[in-house]
């Protein structure tokens, strides 16, 4: 069990850390890394580069989640341990190799994963949390809430029908280190922000100091 758990934790992160909006942007001319929030996700995308691109992102970053789930399913990984391979996928997501370990949030990989587990509880629960997700989208956090609406409609429906609610708890980890990942990650783009613009003003401020003192 062990050697095809391995394999299959390795080949889940392989195809998480597939550089599709990295790929996608760069083929139109833009460096995803460079504007907007800098992460390789379809939020980034649809909002640097457009709705098209954003779409095959997101439908590709959902697509590495499930076939991770899948293939690790296919070759004989069964019950809670197909979360490992899921979370591994996540992983790469966040830390691709081929990319110098930079990445995106996971929040579409852990939707695609979630099907994967839960073929229909699933696509219900991550319909939810992405029609809260885009209903949101002015106000804050709203990717965040997404996950955190479509977890809770998945514990709630496996409570409700004849389903393996371990592995629904199980799945809620993931979601949760997603959700600690993302909000890390907010934070600290955030704090970079405002240190910029610290910084700009100071350097506006200073600026008429050194052109009087020069002349």
């Amino acid at each position: 069990m062990l050697p095809t758990l391995l394999v299959a934790v390795v080949v889940g992160y392989l195809l998480g850390a597939l550089p599709l909006a990295v790929q996608i942007s760069r083929r139109l001319g833009v460096d995803i890394f460079s504007v907007g929030t800098g992460l390789t996700g379809a939020s980034n995308v649809l909002h640097t580069v457009g709705k098209a691109p954003a779409l095959f992102v997101l439908l590709g970053d959902m697509g590495k989640g499930a076939l991770a789930v899948i293939l690790a399913g296919f070759i004989g990984v069964e019950g809670p341990w197909l979360l490992l391979p899921a979370g591994a996928a996540i992983a790469g997501q966040w830390r691709s190799v081929f990319t110098g370990f930079r990445g995106g949030d996971g929040l579409a990989t852990l939707g695609g994963g979630t099907i994967a587990l839960f073929p229909v509880l699933g696509s219900i629960s991550v319909a939810v949390g992405m029609a809260v997700a885009l209903g949101g989208q002015r106000m804050p956090y709203t990717s965040l809430m997404g996950i955190v609406m479509g977890y809770t409609t998945l514990v709630a429906l496996s409570m409700a029908y004849p389903y393996d609610t371990a592995l629904a708890l199980g799945n809620g980890g993931l979601a949760g280190l997603v959700l600690a990942y993302a909000l890390v990650g907010h934070r600290r783009r955030r704090n970079a922000s405002a240190w910029d613009e610290m910084e700009d003003l100071e350097e506006a401020n200073g600026a008429p100091e050194r052109s009087g003192t020069s002349s």
